[in-house]
């Protein structure tokens, strides 16, 4: 069973909110101007992030586009692998993210490559993030706690042998038992 259609959508569906909310804070906002909604623990607030997390590297712009340009089509090579439907969701959501940050670095001022990300949730005065990093940051959380529970994101096993199905048969990707598995089988 093929799962592309489904990590493009989860992606396509993250880039679209995250385009959606930064339209709507460019608009709707003034930058800088810090709206609270909890008080001082979360608040809208329009902010243009030239860095990375918590604003680091602003003075590498062009550097930080590179990055994620190659995390990017990391999360495409590894997330195209996922074989279930969790595993493709995260993936997707993370490709999602990475994407809507990337339009930002490619497409906003001051230039091509150098653009400055647009963030407005404020966490408590300690930074400011949008959709994309949510994305990002919570795929991530969810991918590696589940790897220390054991799951396999890409459905493989530590030796990345295959898996042994309900019956005792061995399944390769294909789903199929080849000759070699059903001659172990009887032997």
């Amino acid at each position: 069973m093929t799962w592309r259609p489904a990590f493009w959508l989860w992606a396509g569906g993250v880039i679209a909110v995250d385009l959606a909310t930064k339209q709507w804070a460019l608009s709707a906002l003034e930058p800088y101007e810090n709206h609270p909604l909890l008080g001082d623990l979360l608040g809208i607030q329009l902010v243009f992030n030239s860095g990375a997390a918590f604003s680091m590297g602003a003075g590498y712009t062009w550097v930080l586009t590179l990055v994620a340009l190659a995390i990017t089509a990391g999360i495409v090579f590894y997330g195209r692998r996922a074989r279930t439907g969790p595993a493709v969701a995260l993936f997707g959501i993370a490709l999602g993210g990475a994407i809507g940050n990337l339009i930002d670095r490619l497409f906003r001022d001051p230039s091509f490559g150098q653009g400055h990300v647009v963030d407005m949730i404020n966490y408590g005065h300690q930074f400011v993030g949008n959709v994309a990093d949510i994305a990002i940051v919570g795929a991530a959380i969810a991918i590696v706690a589940g790897s220390l529970f054991g799951w396999h994101p890409l459905g493989e096993t530590g030796d990345d042998a295959p898996v042994a199905a309900a019956g005792g048969s061995t399944v390769g990707s294909s789903d199929e038992v080849t000759d070699g598995d059903a001659e172990a089988e009887r032997g």
